[in-house]
């Protein structure tokens, strides 16, 4: 396997914690997932009571997700960097102060402004947790665990991505918008006490480069703006995609010769983790649309209630749950890409499903088809993580984390602003369009996947 990385520096490194502080790291990195994954699940189900209370075109609304995704997808890399320096538990700690306190101003913002200022510092503060799960998962578990590892990991997300649309819909069926952000401020200060078990990573003792952190804001924040200007300002998109463009070839430039760049370029000479990252981008996309697009489509198209598009949400994050054990056991036994296409194929079946269906179809239908596609997603998922993660060497882990967590979140980003696209370019029919779009990035990383198959460097075990 060709990994152009250097494998000196980590055999010094224990291969993960001893019990039972491994257990209570654990738990603590899953409490911080739970915290990152119900604030998005529900605020996404409340995008429509915010723009109704509000008074926001849905066009317009989607900024506050992607104004927070935006943040974090600008930030996570630079903040690897950071955490790399100064150690992983002390920017945990921030990052969980930060998320409390811009939380509150959520809850009390009184317009669109303050909401996506405060929405905006909220993604700083989950920036900072982010960049670090991967590489917490890593130096947690041994290599041997480190599927369980990754499988728990993604049944918490599952899971809590069941209860957030859930929790989110029937808090606003009893109170209002308000509380979606609140709901999390005590599970911030319940995370404070299990920092002490996190592992104690070796910090860098590089210096840290300011011109590669500032040259990669521009590359991912341009990118975003020219995507979602590419209807109503069409000059201004190509402009901003032009500059994304050749900011980023500059930066990969500088970053070639170095040995561990802030913009970890070595990690994506290692065939697993490159073909890793790009199926990754189209899966968090087609997925993160379908969020979006769905709370629009099930109320406005089809008259459903905010319970109606919990239970369906819900749907989806349950196949996610139940299929990210499966995928982990079977991802050390069977090729990352024979695995990841079959999870991508099922997951754009799921979304295709969701438009044939008429408005007339049985309720159980829906939930059947948006099952299906939260199985795909989560028999994708496990396995493609883990190809990321452990094709990096284990003292370059905080740099893949940082990789993993930008490439989630810069999908997750993609997929929302092609939904706010949808919107300006369909207008009430841009909710359709926006899960047409979402099936579309599914496919994507289908293709990604079939091409990974072919190669045989890319299939080898992990």
């Amino acid at each position: 396997m060709s990994t152009g990385a250097e494998s000196g520096g980590q055999s010094d490194l224990p291969d993960g914690l001893e019990a039972p502080r491994r257990h209570w790291a654990a738990a603590t990195l899953m409490l911080a997932l739970t915290i990152a994954v119900l604030d998005a699940s529900m605020v996404n189900v409340a995008l429509p009571a915010i723009a109704r209370e509000l008074g926001i075109a849905p066009g317009q609304i989607v900024w506050i997700v992607i104004a927070y995704s935006l943040v974090v997808v600008v930030s996570l890399l630079p903040l690897s960097a950071v955490a790399e320096r100064i150690g992983f538990r002390r920017m945990f700690a921030i990052g969980l102060t930060l998320f409390m306190v811009s939380s509150i101003g959520s809850a009390s913002a009184g317009g669109l402004l303050s909401l996506t200022i405060s929405r905006m510092m909220q993604g700083l503060g989950g920036a900072m947790l982010m960049c670090l799960f991967g590489g917490l998962v890593r130096n947690i578990y041994p290599n041997r665990k480190l599927g369980v590892g990754l499988s728990l990991n993604a049944m918490t997300v599952g899971i809590m991505a069941v209860l957030g649309p859930t929790a989110g819909a029937f808090l606003l069926q009893m109170t209002s918008w308000h509380w979606i952000f609140l709901l999390t401020i005590p599970l911030c200060l319940l995370a404070y006490a299990g920092i002490r078990f996190l592992p104690d990573v070796p910090r860098s003792k590089s210096r840290f480069d300011w011109t590669a952190c500032a040259l990669s804001v521009p590359v991912f924040g341009l990118s975003i703006f020219g995507l979602d200007a590419l209807v109503r300002a069409p000059t201004l998109a190509a402009l901003c995609l032009l500059s994304a463009g050749l900011v980023g070839w500059v930066l990969v430039r500088r970053s070639l010769g170095q040995a561990a760049p802030l913009v970890p370029v070595d990690l994506l000479r290692i065939t697993p983790i490159a073909y890793a990252v790009g199926a990754s981008v189209f899966s968090f996309a087609a997925q993160m649309a379908a969020f979006v697009a769905v709370p629009f489509y099930f109320q406005h198209t089809l008259g459903y209630s905010y319970a109606d598009v919990g239970v369906l949400l819900g749907a989806w994050s349950i196949g996610v749950a139940v299929m990210a054990p499966v995928a982990g056991y079977l991802s050390g036994r069977y090729a990352v890409a024979v695995l990841c296409g079959i999870g991508a194929g099922v997951m754009a079946l799921g979304l295709l499903g969701v438009l044939l269906l008429s408005i007339q179809a049985s309720f159980l239908w829906f939930i059947l088809v948006m099952l299906a596609g939260g199985t795909g997603f989560g028999f994708f998922q496990t396995p493609n993580n883990r190809a990321m993660l452990a094709g990096a060497p284990r003292y370059r882990s905080g740099a893949a984390g940082g990789m993993q967590a930008t490439t989630r979140v810069f999908g997750q980003t993609l997929g929302t602003t092609l939904v706010g696209l949808s919107f300006n370019l369909a207008g009430p029919n841009g909710a359709r369009l926006g899960l047409g779009a979402a099936m579309a990035c599914a496919l994507i990383a289908l293709i990604i996947n079939i091409v990974r198959h072919r190669n045989p460097v890319a299939d080898l075990e992990l």
